[in-house]
Formats: C-alpha cells, structure tokens, sequence
C-alpha cells in the first residue's frame, strides 16, 4: 500500500525541529532527509528510521522491523504524535549517521 501525501507531510512537519526536513518518492514510497542525510523510509504510511548505536542507546526498546521485503530493519516509530521525543531521536540518529557524499559531475 503506498504511503498518504498528507502523512508524509504530516511528519515532516513534526520534524522541522530537528533541521531541514526534505522527502522524496522513491518507488511508490518515500525517504527522508534531514540536513542532506537519508535517515528514514516512509512506506505503507509508517515511519522508518534508520538503526545507529546512537538510537539503540536511546530507545534499546524499539521495534525493528524491515519497511519492505528484502530490506534491513529500520526502526519502526509507533508514535508519530510526540514531536519532541521525535523530534530528539531523528537528531540524534543524524549526528551518528555517515556524511553525505559530494556527487560527482559529469563527464563530458
């Protein structure tokens, strides 16, 4: 089932704390990008997020899960509704995630 437009924007907008919040539909579906970086999946109108140390620390407890078959699990975020918890988790799961790679131009 592909994910609502309103539900993706739904969380983008609880996330506009945690920097620049962008999201793309990739296949049906959606990513999420914070400040340039994927860090979550948006698929079946769930919230996925990417699994860092950082994030078992904080929340040891959440629910993994893989977004579609085939794929690693990602954090599967139950409530959405709670901007600030969310709001620090994305944070900090950012911070603890790779920088992004500069593309490369093309050849001529």
């Amino acid at each position: 089932m592909a994910s609502k437009a309103e539900f993706v924007e739904y969380i983008a907008d609880q996330l506009s704390g945690a920097g620049q919040i962008t999201y793309r539909k990739m296949f049906g579906e959606y990513g999420m990008y914070c400040d340039g970086k994927i860090f979550a999946l948006i698929c079946g109108d769930e919230l996925f997020i990417k699994i860092t140390e950082a994030g078992k620390e904080l929340e040891p407890q959440l629910p993994q899960k893989p977004p579609y078959e085939g794929a690693k699990p990602y954090f599967l975020i139950e409530d959405t509704d709670n901007r600030e918890w969310l709001t620090q988790f994305v944070s900090e799961t950012c911070r603890a995630l790779p920088a992004t790679k500069p593309k490369k131009g093309k050849k001529s």
